[in-house]
């Protein structure tokens, strides 16, 4: 019975005592972390960081507030005025010949990214394929008159940039919906509803406009208040310097100003006074920024996973940002 003792007693403190030098490690790099990103803080806190984050999320959701109010309207007016009837006449039935269709009518929009995004939902919800509306998505922020004219006047004298930025993002949107429609599944995309009641019976037509606006605009908001956070983060921590690291290789000038035009979501109605300001850069490279900005930022990642799911989001953002990128360095080539 002593022995037996003696030996639990000491098989206990063996096993507990091999066990702490395991957990070590990782419990000092864990602490190790938590200082950093505490110091990291704390730094970023003294540097009146936050007051620039806070600032910075505000201006992006003021600025685009305006925008989704307005395509949230458009998106309640499609779906409890026009019959479905109107699409199938305008727009051809042959998927691939309605895409430039689609691509060119995005340019009676005038509003920014933030408005697209519920009116291509409400068009799917018509009936319209979604390759058409995916175009007319990417195409409305980025051709509209507003947008143009306030490229004309942040580049003063080079009529050439407000060209170059019209049919780099046509091409833009018209090539992402013929590649929907030759290699896009349905599984990948989460078709939008309407709001609970929608279309059900003989309803009242002002009554369902008010349902589909209060609907669209309460789940596209939230999603532009998180992709507004996650740009001012990015205008917070990532210095200045590391953009002239870029300015001085041509090469990297161009994703890098994507890149960019991704993290500071800029309405498309102002970027272009961004882009102007960005003197470093090369003349492809600005263009690069107004092309990939109006269809490939944060806040449109955002509303595009609330809208449509985030597998398709991830998918679709990923390839617009590569097709963009090319067709401003194709279309960019004659700036020079």
């Amino acid at each position: 019975m002593v022995e037996t003792s003696l030996g639990s007693a000491r098989h206990i403190p063996a096993a507990a005592a091999e066990t702490p030098p395991r957990r070590r490690p990782a419990l000092l790099i864990g602490v190790l972390a938590v200082a950093g990103a505490t110091a990291a803080l704390v730094r970023v806190w003294d540097a009146g960081g936050v007051q620039t984050w806070r600032t910075v999320m505000v201006a992006i959701v003021v600025q685009g507030v305006p925008f989704l109010v307005l395509g949230t309207v458009v998106s309640a007016a499609i779906g409890a005025f026009v019959p479905e009837r109107v699409f199938t006449r305008v727009l051809p039935r042959n998927p691939a010949l309605a895409v430039p269709v689609a691509g060119v009518a995005g340019a009676v929009l005038p509003g920014c990214e933030c408005a697209s995004v519920p009116v291509a939902g409400s068009l799917m919800r018509r009936g319209v394929t979604p390759a058409a509306a995916l175009a007319f998505l990417l195409s409305a922020p980025a051709v509209n008159p507003v947008v143009l004219v306030a490229t004309a006047i942040a580049f003063p004298g080079k009529p050439e940039m407000v060209l170059a930025r019209l049919l780099a993002s046509l091409l833009t949107a018209v090539v992402m919906g013929w590649l929907w429609v030759a290699f896009g599944r349905p599984e990948w995309l989460r078709l939008p509803t309407g709001p609970a009641g929608h279309g059900e019976g003989a309803r009242n037509p002002l009554e369902e406009f008010r349902r589909g606006f209060q609907h669209d605009f309460l789940q596209a908001g939230g999603f532009l208040v998180v992709g507004a956070a996650a740009a001012a983060t990015f205008n917070v921590l990532v210095p200045p310097s590391v953009l002239r690291v870029f300015a001085d290789q041509p090469w990297l000038g161009v994703p890098a100003l994507a890149c960019l035009a991704v993290v500071l979501a800029v309405c498309s109605e102002a970027d272009a006074f961004v882009a102007a300001s960005l003197t470093g850069f090369s003349p492809t490279a600005r263009l690069a920024f107004m092309v990939v900005g109006p269809m490939v930022d944060l806040k449109l990642i955002a509303l595009q996973s609330g809208a449509f799911g985030r597998a398709f989001a991830v998918r679709f953002s990923s390839a617009t940002f590569v097709v963009a990128v090319l067709a401003s360095i194709l279309i960019g080539g004659a700036l020079r």
